[in-house]
């Protein structure tokens, strides 16, 4: 093995940290509670720092912490610059920040533009005020049709999370959420609101936070011109290249471009990358050097576990990283999805597209039966082959417990208000934000002293931290290990396959590194080269089926 990478010395190394960084996404509400509110915490996460550094993670993702009436698991924001009472203050966050840079963690928050919440002190200006005045032009308020005497919205557009996207003030207007109705769209034409962004994004990077994740990076701009074409007439999203009124339209590229200045004053520049549910050659203009820098890359989180979708989307992926100049990003599990680890060991999806498992869900994790090892086994494989390819990665806290999907919670205890509007035709994704297990037993499986936000089932404590720790075959010893020895092996932001089946996937990277994916039913050979970590146990010198092992 070659020896690990120095510590970078030059600005330009320093400003690369998040090429190749692997980033560990904390959703705080549900990661660990300091007070035993039942509520994870600021707190709750510097008392865990230790656990990241013995992980080996370069960066942490923080979720939405803000202050919210969590309509929407804290992406309803109601102060952008300060912290929501139950995770802390803003002095335990300036602690986290600390904790986390003391031993060379990097610090990511969400950043949430797109909308506020109705609590925001701008919305209840704006309610406050009459038709017409100032106060509503942060906001998108228009009238109902004339023909409708202002009874029916003023347009028949749908909600991300069900219903109509538009809701109706007490004066007769409505107002635009593409979300949850307690989630008003902002008006980015507006220059107070451009304004007002630039100062939260450097209130934060004063207090030194190192990027920001971009939240509905995509729908910040929208063609409001009238009249509103009716949802039958909106063109799909996928094939509109910038033409649909609602997302990815071309003048958002214009407010990153502002941003970018403003992030590039820092020393280091501070990163950002966009969540944005764009066709892949349209992603790149968000990944660009003059806008955000980066750009999730949800492909291969939508691909079943099969040679030919992973080639596929690691092959496009990596050409447009190399046209726009950034890197690619590579993720499996987030708080928005079903746990690859559960995924993975359902069949395919009987109607066609990826097996997201959403029908799983409404089924209360009981049809069909979940594979549970098969998930596992090829979870990991999954995993050791995404950390090993050029770029950066992202985990989301417990998938390395290989923490299985919560489908049975019940409808009493359910959040999510895609579960609400939606009424029951989609569960939502609590499942996947259940608090994490750290120890075999205890009222929260020592997620706190109290209880927990949402319930954790019984077979949580057999996937927690303490029944791993010692375990030198564990899913969380693998992620140890394999973060360990990526450290060591990463060099050069580059690849080259190895073609030899059409179900094994192979390739090199710089110095040496060979990554090798058997997607097959039978025990392949491996080349001849010294394995240093394999997902699961050989079988001799050959790979077993749905395995990975890294040689050099």
């Amino acid at each position: 093995m070659t020896s690990p990478q120095t510590t970078p010395t030059t600005q330009t190394a320093q400003s690369d940290w998040w090429r190749q960084a692997v980033v560990y996404q904390i959703y705080p509400r549900s990661f660990a509670d300091a007070n035993g509110d039942g509520v994870g915490d600021l707190q709750g996460i510097v008392s865990r720092v230790p656990y990241l550094v013995a992980l080996g993670i370069d960066a942490v993702w923080l979720s939405p912490f803000y202050p919210s009436a969590l309509a929407d698991g804290g992406y309803d924001v109601d102060d952008y610059r300060n912290v929501d009472p139950r995770l802390g203050t803003l002095d335990d966050f300036d602690q986290l920040i600390e904790a986390l840079h003391t031993e060379g963690i990097k610090l990511i928050v969400d950043i949430v533009p797109n909308h506020t919440s109705n609590r925001h002190e701008w919305f209840v200006e704006a309610l406050e005020a009459a038709k017409g005045e100032p106060a509503r032009e942060r906001y998108i308020f228009r009238d109902g049709p004339e023909d409708s005497d202002g009874d029916q919205p003023p347009s028949d557009w749908d909600s991300v999370f069900g219903g109509s996207a538009w809701a109706k003030t007490d004066d007769g207007q409505w107002y635009l959420h593409m979300f949850a109705a307690e989630q008003p769209d902002l008006n980015w034409q507006h220059p107070e609101v451009r304004a007002d962004f630039l100062e939260t994004l450097k209130f934060w990077s004063d207090r030194g936070v190192d990027g920001f994740r971009v939240d509905v990076a995509h729908a910040l701009v929208k063609d409001l011109s009238e009249p509103f074409p009716s949802k039958a007439m909106l063109p799909r999203q996928s094939e509109s290249n910038g033409a649909h009124p609602l997302w990815d339209q071309d003048g958002v590229h214009e407010i990153y471009r502002d941003w970018r200045n403003l992030l590039n004053t820092y020393d280091p520049p501070r990163s950002a990358v966009a969540e944005a549910f764009v066709p892949a050659a349209r992603r790149a203009r968000y990944a660009s050097a003059d806008g955000l820098g980066q750009a999730f890359n949800f492909d291969l989180l939508q691909a079943d576990f099969e040679y030919e979708k992973f080639r596929k989307v690691i092959e496009e992926n990596l050409a447009l990283a190399e046209e726009n100049g950034s890197s690619s990003t590579w993720v499996f599990s987030n708080h928005d999805v079903v746990r690859h680890a559960t995924r993975y060991g359902l069949p395919r999806n009987p109607k066609g597209g990826w097996q997201d498992g959403k029908d799983w869900l409404l089924s209360n994790g009981t049809e069909p039966t979940v594979d549970v090892a098969l998930g596992l086994q090829r979870a990991r494989a999954a995993t050791l082959l995404m950390l090993a390819l050029p770029g950066s990665a992202y985990l989301y806290q417990g998938e390395e417990l290989g923490l299985q999907e919560v489908g049975e919670l019940p409808a009493a205890n359910l959040q999510d208000p895609a579960y609400f509007r939606s009424k029951g035709a989609e569960k939502g994704r609590d499942g996947c934000r259940v608090p994490i297990p750290w120890t075999v037993d205890g009222l929260s499986f020592g997620f706190g002293p109290g209880g927990s936000h949402l319930l954790q089932p019984k077979w949580f404590g057999a996937y927690s931290v303490q029944a791993q720790d010692g375990d030198q075959e564990s899913t969380l010893s693998l992620y140890r290990k394999a973060l360990a020895v990526r450290r060591g092996l990463r060099t050069g932001n580059s690849l080259t396959w190895v073609d030899a089946t059409d179900w094994v996937l192979h390739f090199t990277r710089p110095g040496g590194w060979q990554c090798v994916t058997n997607f097959g039913a039978a025990p392949v050979e491996l080349p001849d080269a010294a394995v240093v970590l394999s997902s699961g146990p050989l079988e001799g010198d050959k790979l077993p089926s749905d395995t990975t092992a890294w040689l050099i």
